[in-house]
């Protein structure tokens, strides 16, 4: 899509960030607590358009992480850091807590059947959950609860009726992760820091031992310090400098999205079965019924190793395994609720832990890889353990006296009171005008979207941002109002709006002009 303005790339810079996604992000609005010379290039349309965009929004506690990972300890710290982590960045965070439930599939069968009642019976009410809480402890995690059955259904009165026991988590939280990476790019421009997309690195250029420059595909700039952040592809970022030796091996998660209307309130808190060592599908958590900080419900994730970093399809086989996996859990579930199913691929290392150190090769160049889950959660402990390095590279220690601390929000209509909203169309009228009738979206809130300070670009921009399109008829009312308004605002036609960047139009022509050419094609005149 053609842009009003062309930002031209810089000659040169302190730092460069390498990954839009919410590591890089994070990274790049803390460079700039101490320097504003840094630029973040992705070579996506916008930010968040990898996992960042396409995960389960948990902010894992760290329960279920391997001891003694890089990964567990991240994610305990990570986790405890989150409220000051969001902190005047104008977006929801909220902890609704994990509750774990025990039943007698939690155990392999031909475990169960080796066992009196009254031995599986123990285990499964109170062995295992004290099991549960004594590896919480031990990582650091604090106030998990054992409960009872009747507790358990108290809480989540639609679980499974053969739930025998269970473990409530206080500690897990929920965030919208592409809001979270849009405001944290956004404070980062705020506080000087410059992001280029559709602009993709090519190249590393190293002078005896040394980064000197990052090549792209725009031109080349100069800096003494890249960190990279590229997500799936951060192995081929390092292999460019020379800084490699690890591989990045794609697993794809597809999570199904339900209309919040009939399954805002089917559960309170996030929801997994526990299953003992050896039941689990390897490398995964397991997956599990969870809410969004919008009010819809998630089932999922799945985890398959795919060979396409790009492959985020979901087949009718994957929705169906999420339906049989949770079918047991949730025994009454609305099927037919579903509105959405999406994928995103993680990037695991065959290491399957956090990369995150600076070359011992390459002077100035960090590798922050191999972040799948608990990625999100780990966030902010990730960007102080990178900032520590950075420091040591050349990033100056003392902060900033002109930071600013708060990211301003463009308010959502669809949660203002009357009287706020009278407020605001007296102000502005665009204020008045629904574009998006399921999720109450204004005119005035696309506009924000689109001259933002990380502006929107595209339809999928515009969603992220605002929820257009979100809703139960998927876009099916408020889809062309977006596109229309895109084209008046970045001054193209229509045709040349897209739905994620180049290679997704929207329209593929005006109605009577390919009809007619059309038919002078078939000689119809």
């Amino acid at each position: 899509m053609k842009r009003r303005i062309h930002l031209e790339l810089p000659d040169s810079a302190q730092a460069i960030v390498v990954g839009a996604g919410i590591i890089g992000c994070a990274i790049a609005r803390e460079i700039t607590r101490y320097t504003p010379d840094v630029l973040v290039l992705e070579k996506e349309n916008d930010v968040a358009c990898g996992a960042s965009k396409a995960n389960n929004a948990e902010v894992h506690s760290g329960i279920g992480e391997e001891a003694g990972t890089l990964k567990q300890k991240l994610n305990v710290r990570g986790n405890r850091m989150y409220d000051e982590f969001v902190k005047g960045l104008g977006v929801d965070f909220k902890r609704q807590g994990l509750l774990i439930v025990v039943t007698p599939r939690s155990i392999l069968p031909q475990v169960a059947e080796k066992m009196s009642p009254e031995e599986l019976d123990d285990l499964l009410r109170v062995n295992i959950p004290r099991g549960i809480v004594a590896y919480g402890e031990a990582a650091g995690i604090e106030g998990l609860r054992i409960l009872t059955r009747e507790e358990v259904l108290e809480r989540e009165p639609n679980v499974t009726p053969e739930v025998v026991s269970g473990v409530f988590d206080p500690n897990y939280g929920l965030v919208c992760p592409y809001k979270l990476t849009i405001a944290l790019a956004e404070h980062a421009v705020m506080n000087g820091a410059r992001i280029f997309c559709n602009t993709e690195v090519v190249g590393i250029r190293v002078v005896d031992g040394a980064v000197k420059g990052v090549i792209t595909n725009r031109g080349e700039i100069s800096t003494s310090l890249v960190v990279n952040a590229a997500g799936v592809f951060a192995d081929e970022v390092a292999d460019m400098a020379g800084a490699g030796g690890f591989r990045i091996h794609p697993r794809k998660g597809a999570t199904l999205l339900f209309d919040r209307q009939v399954t805002s309130e089917y559960v309170r808190s996030s929801v997994a079965l526990f299953r003992m060592p050896g039941m689990k599908k390897e490398r995964s958590k397991g997956g599990g019924a969870m809410p969004t900080v919008e009010g819809n419900l998630q089932l999922g994730p799945t985890a398959v190793e795919v060979d396409d970093k790009y492959d985020t399809s979901v087949s009718a086989e994957e929705i169906e395994e999420i339906f049989e996996r949770f079918h047991y859990l949730f025994p009454n579930f609305p099927k037919d609720a579903v509105i959405s199913a999406f994928s995103g691929v993680r990037a695991p290392t065959h290491e399957e832990d956090f990369i995150i150190e600076p070359s011992d090769r390459v002077r100035g160049f960090v590798n922050v890889a191999g972040i799948q889950s608990p990625g999100l959660a780990s966030a902010p402990a990730i960007v102080e353990m990178v900032m520590g390095f950075l420091h040591e590279l050349g990033i100056p220690r003392e902060p900033r006296p002109d930071f600013k601390s708060l990211r301003p929000a463009t308010p959502r209509f669809a949660e203002l009171d009357d009287k706020e909203r009278n407020r605001l169309i007296k102000m502005d009228p665009r204020w008045g005008n629904i574009v998006c009738r399921c999720e109450y979206v204004t005119e005035a809130e696309v506009l924000a979207a689109i001259h933002s300070l990380v502006p929107a670009r595209d339809m999928d921009g515009v969603k992220r941002r605002t929820r257009t399109g979100m809703g139960r008829c998927q876009g099916g009312f408020c889809g062309h109002r977006v596109a229309g308004i895109l084209a008046r605002e970045l001054g193209v036609p229509v045709t040349e709006v897209t739905k994620s960047g180049e290679g997704s139009p929207i329209y593929l022509a005006e109605t009577k002009g390919f009809l007619r050419t059309e038919r002078a094609r078939h000689g119809q005149g």
